[in-house]
């Protein structure tokens, strides 16, 4: 994953929502997604979205902490 901006470029053919908050660095462990997930809002296609393992494709875009994200494909 890589981080250009509010996009996340990504190489394979999706990537968890759990995966995106380590990535983040909003948690460290699967414990952590799971308590962050129940205590804070995250939006997904601008839904609400409490499952750490929710699969995160090209062209969906995911709000965290105020800030919206967008999965892309790499350019690599």
């Amino acid at each position: 994953m890589v981080q250009k901006g509010n996009e996340i470029h990504i190489t394979g053919e999706y990537i968890t929502l759990g995966q995106l908050l380590k990535f983040l660095d909003l948690v460290y462990t699967g414990g952590e997604e799971k308590l962050y997930l129940s205590t804070h809002e995250v939006l997904f296609n601008g839904e609400a979205e409490n499952r750490r393992g929710k699969k995160l494709r090209v062209g969906d875009s995911v709000t965290v902490e105020g800030k919206t994200y967008l999965i892309c494909t790499s350019s690599d």
